[in-house]
């Protein structure tokens, strides 16, 4: 699943961006980016820009910060208890989601990195790019590591950059998402609870299965 907007609540780029004055600019390059208006690298790479200065001690503030969207855990704790694999996939950023993820017992993470320097950020990112296709990307690798074909995956996403790997699971949901993205994927939770995705996951599983 993917993290931002869905395992949590808030988009750790604009919690960076209020730290740096620059909340406002960041919030209406994410919106656009999310809404599928502008290209996700193009607008990371602007908003990663304005974040240039900051000392990397900003990352424990924003993960005391950042609240798990309600039911999370629970959906994760769930998934864990049926024998599933759980994996994080985010246009964020390293430094924030693997403790979150650590947290939640997941080891299957994959997230941008941003590039430090003498303790600051420099207002780059270091690596590929988390975006739209390497997320489905991520998806397909995550499977093929644990030996599990496609035909029994799910992917939950809220943005724009997440319709490809939605669209290659087999059960794809859009989580509490934007206009464009409840448009295109095969199923949708309008939250708030991010584990009310199981009752359409187990249905589509029986389905499947019967």
């Amino acid at each position: 699943m993917d993290v931002d907007s869905t395992f949590i609540t808030a988009e750790v780029i604009e919690l960076l961006a209020a730290r740096a004055g620059a909340l406002e600019e960041v919030a209406d390059v994410t919106g656009a980016a999310m809404r599928g208006e502008i290209d996700f690298g193009e607008s990371l790479e602007r908003r990663v820009a304005l974040l240039a200065g900051l000392p990397t001690s900003v990352f424990d503030d924003v993960l005391a910060q950042v609240t798990v969207t309600p039911g999370a855990l629970d959906l994760v704790a769930e998934a864990q208890s049926r024998g599933w694999v759980v994996g994080l996939v985010s246009g964020g950023f390293e430094e924030v989601v693997l403790p979150l993820a650590a947290r939640a017992g997941i080891t299957h993470v994959r997230a941008n990195r941003l590039e430090v320097a003498d303790g600051v950020l420099t207002g780059r990112t270091t690596g590929p790019v988390i975006d739209r296709e390497v997320k489905e990307e991520t998806l397909r690798a995550f499977a093929a590591d644990e030996g599990i074909d496609m035909s029994r995956t799910i992917a939950i996403g809220d943005g724009a950059n997440d319709l490809a790997m939605i669209g290659a699971a087999q059960i794809g949901i859009a989580f509490d998402a934007k206009p464009v993205v409840r448009a295109q994927a095969p199923f949708s939770v309008d939250g708030p609870r991010l584990d009310a995705a199981l009752a359409i996951i187990d249905r589509e599983i029986a389905a499947l299965t019967s």
